[in-house]
């Protein structure tokens, strides 16, 4: 007899709940059926059932009333919905439930439904906040696009980058835009641009098409690729009525892939005239600053000379001074002068020639003096120099000396100065 092993009833609601859990196809459901015996909480969550003529189904819809208010009023009892959710077990009470997520009401197409499913869930994460939309920059100087390089998207974003603003340099990511590979493709896009330091912006863009062949711009890959951008993103995908869900996370939408081009970059021709009015503007201010410049310099200049000296009477002080001065000068040197002449005066009528000039004359004896008439020998012979020249003579007698009063004395001064000879015969005298 083989044993029995016996499980505990939460063993087993266990096992079953995580059975239920790991199931892939379960964990991913759309569920359409009429709503029944609906309940709201006092926190807002739904409970009711979901039925058809066969079956019924236990659903719980939790935050239904705060998150999802305008789906939620929608919610009544008889309603025709399509929910999405989960299948999971209540192990408390044993109940198999459906936990929704997400509710339309029926008759909507299954990728609509799954856009708005999306849509609202990537909302509640604040994926589209207002918030954290970034500016473009005014001036970028490359701007990357994810897009298919084989599609006129890439032509025409650049045809309008090189009329509006041919500074920039244009980056290609190149990608598919639809199909299994766009996804992968555009996620790994996106992160390729990010990688490159010189980007100043990403344009994401796509033409149009129907909603299968945009429906990777859904995809929540995608759209949290652009949400983790460091750049800012411009999303352009299909025409102006096509919504995706990388228009409402991008930075910015377009209507159009050329629209796209025409915002992130700025028209060269409106920024030539912006330069051309703010380089008046500035010439009239800088005109208007020297204007007042000079207008003050003036003004400081009149105070200057206002309270400064009278530069014409100082001037005409110092003439006066300078004058007194040369005046002062001119007169001391003729004194000078006229004693200087004075001076050559008497100094010119001592000089011996002056002597002799007046009739005077010096008897010699080879070349020497005859100052006394004891001096000379009958027969001696000796020379006269008289003014113009000298002449010999011969001494006749014996000479001798007569003697010459005081009076006479003084009357007759040394012909040259004071004598030895004569002073020395007037002592012997």
């Amino acid at each position: 007899m083989t044993s029995m092993h016996v499980h505990s009833v939460s063993n087993v609601a266990t096992y079953l709940r995580e059975l239920l859990d790991s199931d892939v196809h379960l964990a991913d459901l759309w569920i359409s059926g009429e709503v029944s015996n609906l309940s709201r909480s006092s926190a807002g969550h739904l409970y009711f059932t979901l039925k058809d003529a066969n079956a019924q189904l236990r659903c719980v819809f939790f935050r239904a009333a705060s998150l999802h208010a305008e789906l939620a009023s929608l919610m009544e009892n008889g309603a025709q919905v399509v929910a999405h959710g989960r299948i999971s077990l209540y192990e408390a009470r044993g109940d198999l439930q459906f936990y929704v997520d997400f509710i339309q009401p029926e008759g909507i197409g299954v990728l609509a439904m799954e856009f708005e499913r999306l849509k609202a869930r990537l909302q509640e994460e604040g994926l589209f906040d207002e918030t954290r939309k970034r500016p473009l920059p005014p001036f970028p100087k490359s701007i990357g696009v994810v897009t298919s390089p084989a599609g006129a998207v890439f032509h025409d974003i650049c045809s309008v980058l090189s009329r509006r603003w041919p500074l920039a340099e244009v980056v290609l990511a190149p990608t598919a835009v639809q199909g299994l590979e766009a996804v992968p493709g555009i996620v790994a896009a996106i992160s390729r641009l990010n990688q490159e330091p010189a980007l100043d912006v990403i344009i994401v863009a796509r033409g149009g098409g129907s909603l299968e062949e945009l429906w990777a711009f859904n995809e929540e890959a995608v759209a949290r690729a652009i949400y983790a951008s460091r750049l800012p993103v411009v999303s352009a995908v299909g025409h102006e009525t096509d919504f995706t869900i990388a228009d409402y996370v991008a930075d910015l939408r377009a209507p159009t892939p050329s629209a796209a081009a025409e915002m992130v970059a700025p028209d060269k021709r409106q920024v030539l005239v912006r330069l051309a009015v703010q380089a008046a503007s500035l010439t009239a201010g800088v005109q208007a600053l020297v204007r007042e410049g000079r207008e003050d310099v003036r003004a400081a200049v009149h105070r200057m000379e206002r309270c400064g000296p009278s530069v014409d009477r100082e001037r005409q002080r110092v003439d006066d001074l300078l004058r007194g001065a040369t005046s002062v000068v001119e007169l001391t040197l003729s004194g000078q002068q006229n004693k200087l002449n004075g001076f050559c005066a008497q100094l010119r009528s001592l000089h011996p020639q002056a002597t002799l000039d007046r009739g005077y004359a010096l008897v010699q004896r080879n070349g020497d003096i005859v100052s006394s008439a004891r001096a000379v020998k009958s027969g001696e012979r000796l020379g006269v120099r008289v003014s113009d020249g000298s002449f010999p003579v011969r001494v006749e007698g014996a000479g001798g000396r007569k003697k010459r009063t005081a009076a006479a004395a003084t009357l007759q001064p040394s012909l040259f100065g004071a004598d030895e000879g004569e002073e020395d015969e007037r002592k012997e005298d």
